[in-house]
């Protein structure tokens, strides 16, 4: 999570980003003195995060407005349902209105679409991961909407973990010696993954003793195989090309893991509009 500096830099970013020199509109019709209630409503079915980022929005403008959520982050929300009241100077509000609203929905979006994929894995031991492929700039408030709508984080960012890919195999000169390598590089508290295309590379991974094995755009026979291959002695991960109607079956193969790009970087919108009451 960012800390709230960091939270108060993002947001004032994009404060001056939307407001510039002044909100024309704004200031030539609202008297300054002028104060106003509005409400956030749902416009669709959906998981809420991001209400902390949302209200702060207004605080930075204003620390006299009162911000009152009617849900919390994570909870589920219906269309018509009240999601926040929101009261004090119109101007404020007004100036505030975009830029919240652009977190909130954005958040929730992600939110929301994480928890159809987390619907699709009940009863099973598989959890649904992000992945990096994040908004940049946006990756810390990112992965806390994943995990507000039932999903798990992978690491961070690249300091997090070892994670061994194609391009570095093809430069180490393999699997087994990429493994290898970076152990000798690494502190021992640091688990080593690695990403394998076909069986053999993850015999290889097995081998060499890798902590996490991925097994990446692999068929279901495959995986299954890959699966009964690795018997427990590495943490087995799903990637690639992972879908909301396909998850499930990737899930039964037996993966403890599937990692899904497309929690953060296809995300539609959660519709929500602000109204004054």
């Amino acid at each position: 999570m960012l800390n709230k500096f960091e939270l108060d830099d993002f947001i004032k970013a994009a404060l001056k980003e939307d407001i510039a020199l002044g909100d024309i509109t704004t200031d030539s019709l609202i008297d300054k003195a002028s104060t106003s209630t509005a409400v956030y409503i749902a416009k669709d079915d959906g998981i809420i995060a991001g209400l902390f980022v949302s209200e702060r929005v207004f605080k930075i403008l204003d620390e006299e407005i009162e911000f009152m959520k009617k849900v919390n982050d994570g909870d589920r929300v219906k269309k018509g349902d009240i999601i926040a009241q929101i009261k004090g100077s119109t101007s404020a509000l007004l100036k505030a209105e975009r830029t919240s609203l652009n977190y909130l929905q954005h958040l929730s979006g992600i939110a929301t679409k994480t928890g159809m994929f987390a619907e699709k894995l009940e009863g099973l031991n598989t959890k649904v991961v992000d992945t990096r492929k994040t908004t940049p700039g946006l990756r810390a408030l990112e992965k806390y909407a994943v995990k507000m709508g039932g999903g798990s984080n992978h690491r961070f960012c690249l300091s997090d973990g070892v994670l061994i890919k194609d391009n570095h195999i093809k430069a180490a000169g393999g699997v087994k010696q990429a493994i290898e390598k970076v152990r000798q590089n690494i502190p021992h508290t640091i688990k080593i993954e690695v990403e394998t295309e076909t069986i053999e590379q993850v015999r290889e991974a097995i081998s060499a003793k890798a902590d996490i094995i991925m097994l990446d755009n692999m068929s279901l026979d495959q995986m299954k195989d890959a699966v009964q291959l690795i018997d427990r002695r590495a943490t087995v991960e799903a990637s690639g090309n992972v879908s909301l109607d396909f998850i499930r079956q990737i899930a039964e193969t037996g993966v403890d893991i599937i990692s899904v790009g497309e929690l953060t970087h296809t995300v539609k919108a959660f519709d929500i509009s602000m109204r004054f009451v």
